[in-house]
């Protein structure tokens, strides 16, 4: 009988031998390998294909992950036309997916004034002051990122820590001006734009927003979350005014510095928040002619009706060679933020026991536009940051399954889910709804989290990401740009670390992610999410050859030193679209300056 085992393998090979040595090159029983467009080689390569998890190098053809191996296994496929990258030991992984930002409004953030780069009030109104200087009278004057919890000292006389509007009407009297919260839910308007808006001290507050007003009751030019509608109105009907050619000019300005500062910081899909049709069409467009980034771009609801009879008619799945899809609808938000008090809890904030927050788009809206976007098979993405917006739109999403099985494979998904009461966190997984959440908010929040909440709350609800992935949760990951800067190494940094002040501090870290998980979010759970998990999201033969090339191995690099690696190379679709001036001369162990600490507040 041993003999019989011996011998059967042998007469099962052979004809198999035979077979591949008559069809084999004289020189050998390998077959002729096809040649590859590029070769990456002497890497550390993260594939997260659990089939070959680490390699060496690998082979890109025709825009796809043709091999991966060896670097002796993959010179294979090197010919006469085949580009060579020697990486000296860098660590490559799939390409980073942004899980959640603006497009649009990141390029017009990047055109306007950084206010986040200003220390205090003063300095913002010394930023309007020399912007005015250039202006023409009025000419709107434009910023993003003020957050009064950052600044280094408050400002006097203040309410609630928040400034009057003397000097700010003072340095630009006849220029309106706009200045938008790092958070995206509060503006601070000048008497100029007020009086555009028609905003004045009898004005109610709108449904879903609230107007600062000082001891004697005016408005202090501080509008939440709805209340600034009035005031982007006003400038929509300013820009209205101009040449078509201006604006045209303005919007591919905005268009092009937000692919190009993606994909320098090693993005290479966008998952876009909400678009109205009108640039959903353009953006078509412009992917018909040819984007390096590739996107994502959810229905951005303008009206019930608009969305009823224009959604089906919007789907598009791979256009322009896999460069634009629209399959989902959002960011429809069921309150603000966590910074302007105006995030929706089940209990008062600790620290204003008279306010719990505001439901800003009316449940019974978020619900009948979810119902409209499971009727056409789109994906829903709403914002929820408080404990009752997350348990309300999970109630509302229960419904809809309940009543509409279909919809369950639809992937649907909260945005931010920032705090989340122990009782509701296991429906994300129990109900299959993604955590769309971003890593940084919780490192540039964490100074005020329990001022705002109390040391227990924080605890109990605050940015959980492990117990969501322990729970069996799909959480992703994402900058929410323009809030923060679209880089995703401060965020793996704050994901694996929960480290803030310089490092100083941790919040709450057992929430902390593996490295590994971390690396999962931002690339096969963001692919999974867009519905492209087949195609993205790991390093394996067959799917779309989407790639960064990163200074430092963020899965063994000390903790310190991941704020230290910076994007060598951005491959996308087999074509490098970004690579760093110095990247050919950058060997393994070589140190970069560490980042800066992240200074927005959500």
């Amino acid at each position: 009988m041993r003999a019989l085992r011996v011998l059967l393998p042998a007469l099962i090979l052979a004809p198999v031998m035979t077979a591949l040595a008559a069809s084999a090159p004289i020189a050998g029983f390998l077959p002729k390998l096809p040649v590859a467009n590029m070769v990456l080689r002497n890497a550390v390569i993260a594939t997260l294909d659990p089939l070959q998890p680490q390699v060496q190098a690998l082979a890109l053809r025709d825009g796809k992950i043709e091999a991966l191996g060896s670097n002796e296994a993959i010179a294979h496929y090197v010919g006469p036309g085949t580009r060579v990258l020697d990486l000296h030991g860098a660590f490559i992984t799939p390409g980073f997916i942004e899980g959640h930002g603006h497009l649009m409004a990141t390029g017009q953030a990047l055109m306007q004034l950084n206010l986040g780069a200003a220390p205090d009030w003063d300095g913002v109104v010394a930023m309007v002051k020399a912007a005015v200087a250039k202006a023409k009278p009025g000419q709107w004057i434009l910023g993003q990122g003020w957050q009064q919890a950052k600044w280094d000292k408050a400002p006097a006389p203040n309410v609630d820590g928040l400034p009057l509007p003397a000097g700010l009407d003072a340095v630009s009297p006849h220029n309106p001006v706009l200045l938008s919260h790092a958070s995206g839910h509060a503006i601070y308007a000048n008497a100029a734009a007020l009086k555009l808006a028609g905003i004045t001290a009898r004005t109610p507050d709108p449904v879903g927003g609230s107007i600062v007003h000082d001891a004697h009751g005016n408005p202090l030019g501080v509008l939440r979350d709805t209340a600034g509608d009035a005031v982007y109105q006003a400038y929509r009907r300013h820009l209205a005014s101009l040449p078509a050619a201006d604006n045209a000019a303005r919007r591919e300005k905005a268009l092009q510095l937000s692919e190009q500062n993606a994909i320098s910081k090693g993005i290479t899909s966008f998952v876009d928040q909400g678009e109205d049709f009108a640039t959903v069409d353009w953006l078509k467009q412009q992917a018909a002619k040819g984007l390096p980034l590739r996107l994502y771009v959810n229905i951005g609801v303008e009206s019930i009706p608009q969305l009823e009879q224009h959604l089906a008619a919007a789907r598009t799945i791979g256009y322009a060679d896999n460069h634009f899809t629209v399959r989902g609808v959002g960011e429809d938000v069921s309150d603000g933020a966590l910074g302007t008090r105006s995030a929706w809890f089940l209990k008062p904030y600790s620290d204003a026991p008279q306010i719990t927050g505001k439901n800003v788009a009316p449940m019974a809206t978020l619900t009948q536009i979810a119902e409209i976007a499971a009727r056409d098979g789109f994906q829903v993405s709403i914002h929820a940051i408080g404990d009752r917006a997350n348990r309300e739109v999970l109630d509302m999403y229960q419904k809809i399954f309940t009543q509409d099985p279909a919809a369950h494979a639809l992937r649907w998904r909260i945005e931010h889910a920032q705090h989340v009461t122990p009782v509701d966190l296991p429906r994300f997984a129990g109900l299959g709804v993604i955590a769309s959440m971003q890593s940084i908010h919780a490192c540039s929040d964490a100074p005020m989290v329990v001022a705002r909440l109390g040391e227990q709350r924080a605890r109990d609800e605050s940015y959980l990401w492990h117990s969501l992935i322990e729970s069996g949760a799909m959480v992703l990951d994402g900058t929410d740009t323009p809030v923060e800067d679209i880089d995703p190494i401060p965020v793996f940094y704050c994901g694996v670390t929960r480290a803030y002040d310089h490092g100083k501090k941790t919040f709450f870290p057992e929430q902390a992610k593996t490295r590994l998980q971390e690396l999962r979010s931002y690339t096969w759970n963001n692919a999974y999410a867009i519905f492209e998990d087949n195609e993205l999201g790991s390093l394996t033969p067959g799917k779309l050859a989407d790639i960064d090339v990163f200074s430092g191995n963020l899965l063994t690099m000390p903790a310190a030193d991941i704020l230290r690696t910076r994007v060598l190379y951005t491959i996308i679709g087999g074509k490098v679209v970004y690579q760093r001036p110095d990247a050919e001369k950058w060997r393994a162990g070589q140190q970069f300056p560490a980042m800066p600490e992240f200074n927005h507040v959500n």
